[in-house]
């Protein structure tokens, strides 16, 4: 496999929430019974996140009031209807201004572009955001197309495995892939333990990847793929009438724990030990399931760096989290030839992971940024 990440953007709304002032504004919400007053500060105290990004202005108290909250302070619940309309306003700025920032970084041209494959569970809408993209960033109009939706935190490993089987079936292909997800849309007063922690944990943001044959970047060396049916009840996605439901037990730490050394196995070298990976890209679903991850592997704080770095400035993101995690990675330093496993956990109870390689040297020519493909025109 010689399809490389070429390059890693990423976009956040303007908008920023500091913890403690969300958990005064949910611990605040009448209605709360004794059980939620009490979960509610335990939540957001554990969490490890310092601050998020939302689409929602009306999320910071020290703004006016809107569709989820009114000027007292009190939480409305919009349906899932108004929620989706939301995501259809404020979605697509968050996909193109990540999908841009990727190919400026890989000094590609938007017409150099082959594949897009745009990722998002926390939102519906068509003609849908990779539209928009196309249309912003000047794509070809036959460049291919291809949507994964709903499949959750873990959905931006099988859009990889999309661009690096088109990138390996073409030397000539270059593609980009898109996440974006608007967590914050589903945030609700509630007494639910599953729903306060979603609350307490989850930003919005959006991330993007340029992929194609070789050169500089993180080479995707394999892919893994583990279900653990006994968490398929623990960790779940649902629509309900008042916008998506998380089902996020407190068992899913302990079965990532159980089950994550058999899961990523595959991707660690044959004689060598999970603490012999320098980097270890997490996906911070939470701190309680990066702390299980990290004592199951034996790994030391070092490796785990990015990923505690990116759950404290941005949350869970969902899809897009694992990529601002490769990110961080990157700009800390790689050196040529480092190792690199990331991994996420997704509903099912689904641990997708892969691993990367560093290449700090041109391995190959670059992609010619003012080809035009001809290849995928007409492509359906």
């Amino acid at each position: 496999m010689t399809a490389t990440i070429r390059a890693i953007g990423t976009a956040v709304p303007e908008t920023t929430l500091d913890q403690g002032s969300v958990r005064e504004l949910f611990s605040a919400q009448p209605g709360l019974g004794r059980l939620g007053s009490r979960l509610v500060p335990a939540a957001f105290d554990a969490s490890a996140v310092d601050h998020r990004h939302t689409v929602l202005d009306e999320l910071d108290t020290s703004r006016a009031g809107g569709a989820f909250r009114d000027d007292d302070g009190t939480l409305r619940s919009p349906t899932t209807g108004a929620r989706n309309d939301r995501y259809r306003e404020l979605a697509p700025p968050l996909f193109v201004a990540a999908a841009r920032d990727a190919v400026e970084r890989a000094g590609v041209a938007p017409s150099a572009v082959t594949h897009l494959v745009t990722v998002s569970c926390t939102g519906f809408t068509q003609p849908g955001p990779d539209i928009d993209i196309v249309e912003r960033l000047g794509l070809p109009a036959g460049v291919f197309r291809h949507h994964v939706g709903f499949m959750g935190c873990c959905a931006a490993f099988p859009a990889l495995r999309i661009a690096a089987a088109f990138v390996d079936a073409d030397p000539d292909a270059v593609a980009l892939v898109v996440c974006a997800e608007l967590c914050t849309l589903h945030v609700r007063a509630s007494d639910d333990p599953d729903q306060i922690v979603a609350n307490s944990v989850f930003g919005d943001g959006a991330a993007a990847v340029v992929v194609a044959s070789g050169g500089a970047g993180l080479r995707l060396d394999g892919f893994a793929t583990a279900v653990v049916p006994e968490g398929a009840s623990e960790m779940a996605w649902n629509i309900g009438d008042e916008g998506f439901e998380m089902v996020l037990s407190t068992a899913v730490p302990k079965l990532v724990g159980k089950h994550v050394p058999d899961a990523v196995a595959p991707l660690v070298q044959p004689g060598s030990e999970p603490a012999d990976v320098p980097v270890w890209a997490v996906h911070p679903g939470g701190r309680a399931i990066l702390d299980r991850t990290q004592e199951a592997l034996g790994l030391p704080d070092t490796a785990m760096a990015s990923s505690r770095r990116v759950l404290r400035e941005h949350g869970n993101m969902s899809s897009a989290t694992v990529l601002f995690v490769l990110r961080d990675a990157v700009d800390a330093g790689l050196e040529d030839g480092s190792a690199v496993v990331a991994l996420a956990f997704g509903p099912g109870l689904t641990v997708e992971s892969a691993r990367l390689t560093a290449v700090r040297t041109e391995a190959s020519p670059p992609v010619d940024p003012e080809r035009v493909p001809v290849a995928t025109a007409g492509a359906a």
